[in-house]
């Protein structure tokens, strides 16, 4: 099994909580309310800020100048999602003012800490075993959602949500994080194996308290 498999593996009945939680629900047939949905919006933004320096950081323990670009050009990608005036922040009417106010949540604040703490202290990949479950789950995610329910992609407003993330765009870029991870430890021994499953189980476990605290707009 290559390594991904293995992390997969050991998460596999906690990624499949993930489409039976009720916030996931509700975005697969519509039904989620609106306040619950623009409050996770505004904590994705607060997370996404501290994501994006992992990725930072990560360019700068990159050991090759094709890793190091890997890295850089999802902190491109984030400027966009990080937009207050641009998708679903522009629905709501979100102003910087509004952001800037709003603190993370404890879950929030603990999980980007866990990751900065993976990016600081070790090396590109771990940092890499940090950040798959959060990009590879949304399209894990988002696929069964539409496997479940087809005409979700045409909801009015969680449509976009769905399509965005279902799409072959967004996993053409998992499809780059995995092979890399793949290749870089295809000489791992099983300890140093298991140490990046332990951080993706970690990571998956926070990406399952996430979803709990936008069901719970818990703070």
């Amino acid at each position: 099994m290559k390594t991904t498999d293995k992390m997969l593996e050991a998460t596999k009945e906690l990624w499949k909580s993930y489409n039976e939680h009720p916030f996931v629900k509700g975005i697969q047939d519509g039904s989620l309310a609106k306040d619950k949905f623009k409050y996770y919006i505004m904590q994705d933004y607060l997370y996404l800020k501290e994501y994006a320096k992992v990725f930072a950081i990560g360019v700068a323990k990159a050991k090759t100048l094709e890793t190091a670009n890997l890295f850089a050009k999802y902190i491109a990608v984030m400027n966009g999602e990080l937009d207050v005036h641009s998708g679903y922040m522009g629905k709501f009417n979100v102003s910087q003012e509004e952001i800037d106010d709003m603190k993370p949540s404890l879950d929030n604040l603990s999980y980007t800490s866990y990751m900065l703490r993976v990016a600081y202290e070790e090396g590109e990949v771990e940092i890499l075993a940090a950040i798959l479950s959060c990009a590879y789950s949304y399209e894990v995610i988002a696929k069964k959602i539409v496997e479940n329910n087809p005409n979700s992609i045409n909801d009015e407003f969680y449509g976009d949500w769905i399509k965005g993330y279902a799409s072959n765009e967004y996993a053409s870029g998992n499809i780059i994080l995995i092979e890399t991870m793949n290749q870089l430890t295809k000489d791992y021994t099983e300890k140093q194996i298991q140490h990046l499953i332990d951080i993706f189980v970690a990571c998956s476990r926070y990406e399952l308290a996430f979803w709990q605290m936008s069901w719970d707009k818990s703070c």
